[in-house]
């Protein structure tokens, strides 16, 4: 920081003047459209959900358009203005601003303002992101399910204003610190993806024979070392579906008295109070885009009807069937029609090439590692992003807090 605190000292020795918003800029309402008036082409628009969701600090493009009868419409930003959300369902969002920096003037929703400034665009929606704005904005929050923030409460909040040599500098050190976190970010991210279809490959490799049709083809050739025996699913597995619970008694906590996890087809749903399963259960998702999924659980639980409960005969080890079942992709065999899923009776006549026990441990001891590393770097990843994260929320709030210049 010892440029801004070069700049600092040769333009403000004395502190930064505090202004409130309204006296360096102006606050604008927009104007009405819905969603349902967008077009392929045409006048550019931003709605104000889209700041949740589509827009980050800044933008020079928008991702909707609005046809010709809004030409000439209330609520224009123009560029260099921000463009706030004045409503919201939580206090995080509203009041989540952007910077309107393309060169096209721009139609604003209502639930969303304008503000038009004299300064930096990137400075000031910086500072609508920093914790001293966020502070500032709570006593002018009213609503209760509905958020809202109005321009005029918003033209009381206090900003510093430094001089534009500072303000430019400021900008230019946060936005190679945000260009360094997206470049982590992707990194990390681009490393998960690597590990997992290594994983998939390698767990591929190892499950190659589970195919009865290509251990079929080995014992043709008698070039199989150790070789497996071909089986139906129904003859290795006890499968059938679990039970339907009704929603209300199913609690997102486990405490004492609901001390169950309850499964359905794509994982934990919450818990239970009473468990129809025990062991080690293999679940199967059965119905529509869930089908196929599999999931492992030790211990007593609950499965519901959208789940497939398996459990292993003494010649096939569950760790090694949970391999084995995610990396046949199970999907394929759900049924056609309007609500596809899973039946048993169809799931029980699959194929399979059954390796010896001793065999079956060993790929499944391998691929469990794996697996756990996989699952470190997944786990361990939000957690690198939200420390790097926090580290430039702190840098930024330190950038823009300044001594107060004395009246």
């Amino acid at each position: 920081m010892s440029r801004i605190d070069d700049l600092i000292e040769r333009f403000c020795p004395d502190g930064v003047e505090y202004k409130a918003l309204g006296e360096v800029g102006e606050f604008f309402r927009g104007t009405s459209f819905q969603k349902k008036h967008f077009v392929e082409e045409g006048i550019p628009c931003v709605h104000y959900g889209q700041l949740y969701t589509h827009y980050k600090l800044y933008a020079y493009e928008t991702r909707s358009f609005l046809g010709d009868e809004f030409a000439g419409a209330k609520g224009i930003a123009k560029t260099g203005d921000l463009i706030i959300a004045t409503t919201s369902e939580n206090e995080e969002d509203v009041c989540k601003a952007m910077a309107w920096l393309g060169e096209a003037d721009v139609v604003v929703s209502n639930d969303a303002c304008i503000y038009r400034h004299v300064l930096d665009p990137k400075y000031v929606a910086y500072f609508f992101q920093s914790n001293q704005f966020q502070v500032a904005k709570r006593p002018f929050i009213t609503g209760t399910k509905v958020l809202r923030v109005s321009g005029a409460n918003m033209a009381k909040i206090r900003i510093p204003v430094p001089p534009a040599e500072v303000q430019e500098e400021i900008v230019r050190v946060l936005d190679s610190f945000a260009e360094l976190e997206a470049e982590l970010e992707a990194e990390l991210e681009a490393e998960l993806r690597a590990r997992r279809a290594q994983y998939a490959f390698y767990r591929d490799k190892l499950l190659a024979f589970g195919n009865a049709e290509m251990q079929r083809e080995r014992e043709r050739e008698d070039s199989l070392s150790n070789p497996s025996r071909i089986v139906f699913l129904g003859e290795v597995v006890e499968m059938k579906a679990g039970v339907h619970i009704p929603s209300g008694r199913i609690d997102p906590f486990c405490t004492d008295e609901h001390p169950f996890p309850c499964f359905g087809g794509n994982g934990i749903r919450g818990y239970v109070a009473e468990a129809n399963c025990s062991g080690r259960s293999l679940f199967i998702g059965r119905q529509g885009a869930l089908c196929g999924n599999v999931s492992f659980f030790s211990g007593r639980c609950y499965a519901t009807e959208h789940a497939v409960v398996v459990k292993c005969s003494d010649s096939l080890l569950p760790r090694f069937a949970f391999h084995l079942f995610t990396a046949m992709d199970l999907n394929q065999y759900k049924s056609s029609g309007a609500q596809p899923g899973l039946a048993v009776g169809k799931l029980k006549a699959i194929e399979i090439a059954l390796p010896a026990i001793d065999v079956q441990k060993d790929i499944a001891e391998k691929l469990d590692r794996f697996d756990a590393l996989v699952n470190d770097i997944a786990q361990g990843l939000p957690a690198e992003i939200e420390a790097r994260r926090k580290q430039y929320e702190h840098y930024r709030d330190r950038l823009l807090t300044f001594k107060e210049k004395a009246s």
